[in-house]
């Protein structure tokens, strides 16, 4: 199973590079969220392929599950970033480097790579998951309940997704807070949406076998602490402090940060 992560782990640094010089080429590496997704449904479908005799049903099941939600989010970030431009928070990491002409440098390093090394890490159980799940056998009860949070995590995300593309869209919301919907039980029903689909695909991961999962649990630790400490609600909430002002503090006084909770009155 090494020598095949490796193989994985070499096809993202190939894909990783090719952008690196489409980002150069362009001043803006913002569609690398679009990557994000993507990459982790490549490495998926890589490692499916890898499986020796085939890939079973579990294999198969987890598969699904992370090219689903990878490739769904890839092409919604990538469409956004086509229409709104480079993501504010690129611009600010790499201000100073950009004015100091290490555009480049400071792109592949800061950005990229770092980026290709969370990527392949929090894909982890997924890509360990589909290389170790048995030959051909029934999918285990353990799988179906990694299923079952993994439909959680990816209505939540979807939907809450398509609720606030449709918010946007319309002029008349600019400068108003989106608290209906999904968004009314928990001020970010998308990132929720992540972190519950992960910690269905590492439970399906689990169903191969528990040393697998005792492997991989850095992939959706990290990407809890990630969601909910660092690049995500806290980054995301400074800013919406400052734009949105009282409204999105009264926002924030009655909905949920993250889990989906009834909202306070």
């Amino acid at each position: 199973m090494f020598e095949l992560l490796l193989v994985n782990a070499a096809i993202l640094i190939v894909l990783v590079l090719i952008q690196w010089a489409i980002s150069v080429k362009i001043d803006d590496v913002s569609f690398i969220d679009a990557f994000w997704g993507a990459g982790m449904g490549i490495l998926a479908l890589a490692s499916w392929l890898h499986v020796r005799g085939g890939p079973g049903d579990l294999a198969t099941l987890i598969f699904a599950m992370t090219a689903l939600w990878g490739f769904r989010l890839g092409i919604y970030l990538f469409l956004r970033w086509r229409k709104e431009g480079e993501d504010k928070r690129y611009k600010l990491i790499l201000k100073k480097d950009r004015e100091a002409g290490r555009f480049a440098q400071a792109a592949l390093t800061r950005v990229w790579l770092m980026q290709a090394v969370l990527l392949f890490a929090v894909s982890s159980p997924a890509q360990v998951g589909i290389l170790a799940s048995p030959e051909p056998a029934p999918i285990p009860p353990l799988a179906w309940a990694g299923f079952a949070l993994w439909c959680v995590g990816v209505f939540f995300e979807w939907v809450g997704d398509w609720q606030l593309t449709r918010f946007k869209a319309d002029p008349a919301n600019h400068g108003k807070v989106l608290d209906t919907g999904l968004w009314r039980y928990t001020r970010h029903p998308n990132y929720f949406g992540d972190f519950a689909a992960w910690w269905g695909i590492w439970l399906a991961c689990a169903a191969a076998g528990w040393q697998y999962a005792a492997a991989t649990v850095i992939g959706p630790l990290f990407l809890s602490f990630t969601l909910t400490k660092w690049s995500g609600v806290t980054l995301l909430e400074k800013g919406l402090d400052k734009s949105k002002g009282d409204k999105y503090a009264d926002y924030k006084r009655r909905t949920s940060a993250f889990f989906p909770l009834p909202p306070k009155r």
